[in-house]
């Protein structure tokens, strides 16, 4: 059974945002063999920076939720563009990377923003094995940023 993501993104009241450009020599989706690997996205909606600062400073766990939600929208949208959803066997996995104050320590639940949303949108394609990795600074000092790889059928 075919799943329509675009229509998953409408029922859940949402649609894809434009796509980034990258901000230096490299491409936003890279594909080897059948494997799509989608560079670092950013809490980025139509070219206006969002969720800037540390979790648990500036940025509560519930916009920081919202900011990896995001990010993962990002990483639909480039998908979307640059490979069609129709050529996604599925998300294999996904690397997340937060910045935070000292005493904050609830990164799964700031990951679990992607992770929902992809399985809402992808459902069973959407299932995925993660990473989070707690870091000093992410660039324009976002509070989240996220990559993945997908499986694409054979061209």
């Amino acid at each position: 059974m075919n799943v329509d993501p675009k229509k998953k993104l409408a029922e859940l009241g949402l649609e894809l945002p434009m796509v980034s450009t990258p901000g230096g020599n490299y491409v936003s989706v890279n594909i080897r063999a059948n494997i799509a690997y989608v560079a670092i996205q950013f809490p980025i909606l139509n070219e206006a920076y969002l969720y800037q600062g540390r979790l648990g400073n500036e940025i509560t766990t519930e916009n920081g939720y919202k900011a990896m939600e995001l990010c993962a929208l990002n990483v639909l949208a480039q998908m979307h563009t640059k490979v069609g959803f129709d050529n996604i066997i599925g998300l294999n996995h996904i690397d997340a990377y937060f910045q935070s104050g000292d005493d904050w320590d609830e990164s799964p639940k700031v990951v679990n923003g992607a992770s929902d949303l992809f399985v809402k949108v992808l459902e069973e394609k959407g299932k995925h094995s993660r990473s989070i990795f707690g870091i000093e600074k992410l660039p324009r000092n976002f509070s989240v940023g996220l990559t993945a790889s997908f499986t694409l059928e054979k061209g």
